[in-house]
């Protein structure tokens, strides 16, 4: 089997087709959308990238759960590729236009969708995650929803949605929730109200897939930003980490698709939240077998 694997955009070039009786014509596939970037003010990660995957019955490798069982035909010619970018993060609160969603990754007729941006606290919306390939963590002081996963819906799901975000009522300060990941949806804040529990969320899973030729995850989704002294982790897949106060939220993996981390602030004002993370670019495979 031949593997192309495309971190930037550019072309497919198919010089000939096998027969269709031997699924000479037939590809494989993996095509995840940009990861999202994080929220500020204790936001919500940022979600994965969508994840999309198509294998041909007669391909040996491992194949993720969100395999679709279909692989696509090609004929002789030129099939553009684009590798979606992962989104934007924030310089730090008040700085709320910069987060933006992830791109989206194509390749033939299969677009994975970028992930969605996690919500800021006083934002001047209303603080829940945005939706996307998976959806971006919550954040508010009345613990807002994360954004939507699979978003435009496609079969299997592209990915999971994110997690709630909450405050610590004793104290009023704001954590995130997670952001999705392919296969797992972004964890709820958690907002307990005693020393070290007052944490964002951990970002979902992504899904594992040996199309590459080794087990390797994608889409995972970023953590949400937190005030104590633990840290929040990113799902497998490139999820960014929430780290604990005072240090930078890590961004999602390059080529991996996941969610950026949601940062931290160390007031109720916001006057000294962190940077958020910027999520990471997205990924296209292309497997066939060659003869």
């Amino acid at each position: 089997y031949k593997i192309h694997t495309f971190t930037s955009d550019g072309n497919f070039v198919v010089s000939s087709a096998g027969p269709s009786a031997g699924a000479g014509n037939k590809t494989s596939y993996l095509v995840v959308g940009g990861g999202a970037g994080g929220g500020t003010w204790g936001g919500g990660g940022g979600g994965a990238g969508g994840f999309r995957e198509g294998k041909c019955s007669s391909d040996p490798y491992t194949d993720s759960p969100l395999d679709s069982g279909t692989a696509l035909s090609v004929t002789a010619g030129t099939y553009p590729v684009t590798v979606g970018a992962g989104g934007s993060g924030s310089s730090g609160y008040p700085d709320v236009s910069s987060i933006t969603n992830g791109s989206n990754s194509v390749y033939s007729t299969i677009t994975s969708a970028g992930g969605g941006k996690g919500g800021s606290t006083n934002d001047g919306g209303p603080g829940g995650g945005f939706s996307g390939g998976s959806g971006g963590g919550g954040q508010s002081s009345d613990g807002n929803a994360g954004g939507a996963g699979n978003t435009p819906p496609v079969s299997p799901p592209q990915g999971q949605p994110g997690g709630a975000g909450g405050n610590n009522a004793s104290n009023g300060f704001y954590f995130g929730g997670g952001g999705g990941g392919a296969t797992e949806a972004g964890k709820a804040a958690r907002t307990v109200p005693s020393p070290g529990t007052n944490d964002g969320g951990p970002g979902g899973d992504g899904a594992q897939t040996s199309i590459n030729g080794s087990a390797t995850y994608y889409a995972g989704g970023g953590a949400g930003g937190n005030v104590t002294s633990g840290a929040s982790t990113g799902g497998q897949g490139g999820g960014g980490t929430a780290s604990p106060q005072g240090t930078t939220p890590t961004a999602g993996t390059a080529n991996t698709g996941g969610g950026g981390a949601g940062a931290w602030a160390s007031s109720p004002t916001g006057t000294s939240s962190t940077a958020s993370a910027g999520g990471g670019s997205g990924i296209v495979i292309i497997r066939y077998k060659f003869q």
